[in-house]
């Protein structure tokens, strides 16, 4: 009590109280406009708190930190291109709710959904902060492998019409990531010469380019076509946040995406888009209503509910590592780590010991961020969801110029422009055959960690296979992997019977 006293008259200053609300907008900006990642307004934001009281200038980073999270679901949902790599799951329930209309009570759901997700991290990061962290830190580099590969694996669940088609998406997806230099051994591979290409495929362009070119290059198709048409009627959009029934029916879904999205947080390397696109499989495979399955995909709020729930339950699982061993889960958490360093504050078990207070301080500012985060959320939601009063073409050319900018401002690099627009053009030729794109993203989401973690093990155990199956975490889950592809091998199987049935009585 006394710790947390002491924290509560640390937080409770004007000055961090208007440093956790400039950080929380900046971060829903800069989540929701694809390009400018939470990353980049971390970087941006961690100068101005040097001269900061060090929990004020802490405020400042978390909050920025979770209003990314957040606010990366706002442009996913309302024009189907995600701010963050960690919204890339929500699209497409997401933006199919909003062509139906619905975008105000997707945008309610995934705000509500988000604060929830993080308010429980935050519970579980504070209780089982010592157990999680003895328990992240043995995930050598085969446990983290075969994590990864069991996120692969949810390709089958991605892959809407055929198991194949989603397979060839996911691979090409793997290949793109191995396109720069060699990590392990700073070998170039696959430039063709070029200095340029060294840099490799950034994540966030590539992703870009997959979901933003091919929604401009299919409203000028209409446009030309005079089929430039909006089915928005924005005049009676009001906040709409969900009702209490919807929260009850899908609480236990939102248990189980808290407690993946915070186990996987809480393991170096991993991060919110895993955790989203396994939260999204675990909700469509877990569906036990045929009926309901069947709308994943084309505008059910489980794929709305799961993804938002989980990639912001990430927030509380990665600071569990940062605090208590000083491991940065990903860009965004190690220039936090960069803020404590900068105001003396040493991650590590000493940290708990010899600042309790301020330990106790990031906990409420992280509570505190999330409030502001929904007050702001809530109270914009009918000013946010007027961008669809803009006609389609023209809300195109916005879209185009935002993700030139977006794209060359993230290296600064023309390459990634191109880059950008050619990934784009792939991805209208992939709609246009029916090849789904979200395992392509899913594949370079985990294909860095797959290559990375795959050579180190070998590496280790001098290029020895079992090592991927010497512990009982690398064995459960291979058990899932088993699992999930048999499961998905057996439910095609059973589509394809119900299917030929179905033509036998109409032939009948």
């Amino acid at each position: 009590m006394e710790n947390l006293t002491a924290a509560l008259g640390l937080i409770g200053t004007f000055e961090v109280m208007i440093a956790i609300s400039i950080g929380a907008f900046a971060g829903i900006i800069f989540g929701a406009i694809p390009g400018l990642t939470y990353s980049m307004a971390l970087a941006l934001m961690l100068p101005f708190t040097f001269t900061m009281e060090p929990v004020t200038g802490i405020s400042l980073l978390l909050a920025t930190y979770i209003g990314g999270m957040t606010g990366g679901s706002i442009s996913a949902i309302l024009i189907g291109i995600p701010g963050t790599p960690s919204a890339a799951a929500t699209v497409s329930d997401g933006y199919s709710l909003t062509k139906k209309g619905d975008a105000s009570i997707a945008l309610g759901t995934a705000v509500i959904v988000s604060t929830i997700g993080g308010f429980i991290s935050l519970v579980i990061m504070i209780v089982l902060v010592d157990f999680i962290s003895q328990f992240a830190i043995k995930f050598g580099p085969a446990e983290i492998f075969m994590l990864v590969l069991f996120g692969f694996s949810t390709i089958c669940g991605l892959s809407e019409r055929s198991l194949f088609r989603g397979l060839v998406a996911g691979v090409l997806g793997l290949m793109l990531m191995t396109i720069g230099t060699d990590e392990i051994e700073g070998i170039s591979r696959f430039t063709f010469g070029s200095t340029q290409m060294l840099q490799g495929v950034n994540l966030l362009v590539a992703m870009i380019g997959l979901f933003a070119v091919p929604h401009i290059l299919e409203v000028f198709h209409l446009r030309l076509n005079r089929e430039d048409k909006t089915n928005y009627n924005v005049d009676v959009v009001k906040t709409k946040l969900p009702s209490f029934a919807l929260l009850k029916k899908y609480f236990n879904l939102m248990l189980r995406c808290v407690g993946l999205g915070t186990s996987i947080g809480a393991i170096p390397g991993s991060g919110g888009p895993i955790a989203a696109f396994l939260a999204y499989s675990h909700a469509k495979n877990s569906e036990k209503n045929p009926e309901e399955k069947e709308k994943y995909g084309k505008g059910h709020i489980g794929g709305v509910v799961a993804p938002e729930t989980a990639n912001n339950a990430v927030t509380g699982g990665a600071m569990v590592p940062l605090l208590s061993l000083g491991i940065p889960g990903d860009p965004a958490t190690a220039i936090i780590l960069g803020g404590l360093l900068i105001h003396g504050l040493s991650p590590g078990p000493m940290l708990f010991i010899e600042n309790a207070p301020q330990v106790y301080s990031i906990y409420l500012a992280i509570l505190i961020a999330y409030i502001v985060v929904f007050i702001f959320q809530v109270n914009f939601i009918k000013h946010i969801v007027k961008i669809l009063k803009v006609k389609p073409h023209h809300l195109g050319v916005g879209i185009l110029v935002m993700v030139i900018v977006g794209s060359y401002a993230i290296r600064n690099s023309f390459l990634d422009v191109n880059v950008m627009i050619l990934m784009g053009l792939i991805g209208y030729f992939f709609n246009r055959i029916q090849l789904p794109v979200t395992p392509i993203v899913l594949g370079m989401v985990l294909g860095k960690t797959i290559e990375s973690e795959y050579r180190t093990a070998m590496s280790l155990s001098a290029g020895d296979p079992t090592i991927f199956f010497s512990s009982v975490v690398s064995l459960l889950f291979f058990a899932l992997i088993i699992l999930t592809i048999a499961l998905q091998i057996k439910k095609r199987m059973q589509d394809v019977k119900k299917q030929k049935q179905l033509k036998e009585q109409v032939q009948i």
